[in-house]
């Protein structure tokens, strides 16, 4: 028997299981697995089958893994972020909205990768001119009332990070957004495509084909205690032109150039 865990709300495994079809030449038992805090689970019942996770935040914060490049038990995988990534976040956020001041960073206080995060922006922000400030994400209600909070005085963007919260409840973040005219800067592109106004995040896609990749690797023989956790490789940049529109923004070339897909 084989796992593979992998954290995340959008995704179907019909990516890796396509590629693994191609490269396995035997017949596997494969378990898949969608949960927020998988450890609870199959990490915690067994020592003897090999886990291969994806989009995992903090893999050592959630117990995954003893050290990244060194795993040391039977798991390893990919990490959903680079705990510096949320500087880049907010470069991205002063570029697309250059008047952007004071920044609230919407976050799920129960994933532990969030405060690594948050300590990145943070570290950004006096170079920038930027005022950082967290808001926890847990419903729509306390989400509405921390926005609309934010809001006094002007001059305000939101980064909102990756979480199933925040996914869940996109609609209401992104109306809000609009409501008060905020500039925001998301973790996945589906929140453009839903009427966001930017996105940079990981391929998650690409994840699962890189975890086939593992899995190939631990059928020949090597251990996942021996396998570094690794982070992504591809990011995608998505841009809505007519919300920047709407929000009376003008999108500068050079970061239209960059982007991977761009929404008119």
């Amino acid at each position: 028997m084989f796992a593979l865990i992998f954290a995340g709300v959008r995704l179907t495994p019909s990516a890796f299981a396509d590629t693994w079809r191609k490269r396995l030449p035997s017949p596997l038992t494969l378990s898949w697995l969608l949960a927020v805090q998988p450890r609870g689970g199959l990490l915690q019942s067994t020592s003897a089958v090999p886990i291969v996770f994806v989009l995992v935040a903090d893999p050592v914060g959630a117990g995954f893994v003893e050290t990244l490049a060194r795993p040391g038990g039977n798991a390893t995988g990919f990490m959903l972020y680079e705990f510096d990534f949320g500087g880049k976040w907010l470069e991205l956020l002063k570029e697309i909205a250059p008047g952007v001041k004071r920044v609230a960073f919407l976050r799920n206080p129960a994933i532990a990768a969030g405060a690594g995060q948050f300590a990145a922006i943070q570290a950004s922000a006096p170079s920038l001119g930027v005022e950082v400030r967290p808001i926890n994400v847990r419903d729509a209600g306390e989400t509405e009332r921390a926005i609309t909070a934010f809001t006094q005085p002007s001059n305000g963007g939101l980064i909102v990070a990756a979480g199933a919260a925040a996914f869940f409840h996109r609609d209401v973040i992104i109306k809000l957004a609009a409501r008060h005219r905020l500039p925001a800067l998301y973790s996945d592109h589906a929140f453009v495509t839903d009427g966001g106004l930017i996105a940079y995040g990981p391929d998650r896609v690409d994840q699962f084909r890189r975890a086939a990749d593992y899995v190939d690797r631990i059928l020949k023989g090597e251990k996942p205690a021996d396998l570094p956790v690794q982070a992504p490789t591809k990011y995608d940049l998505t841009i809505n032109l007519k919300t920047a529109k709407a929000l009376g923004l003008t999108v500068p070339p050079s970061l239209l150039a960059r982007a991977d897909e761009v929404i008119e």
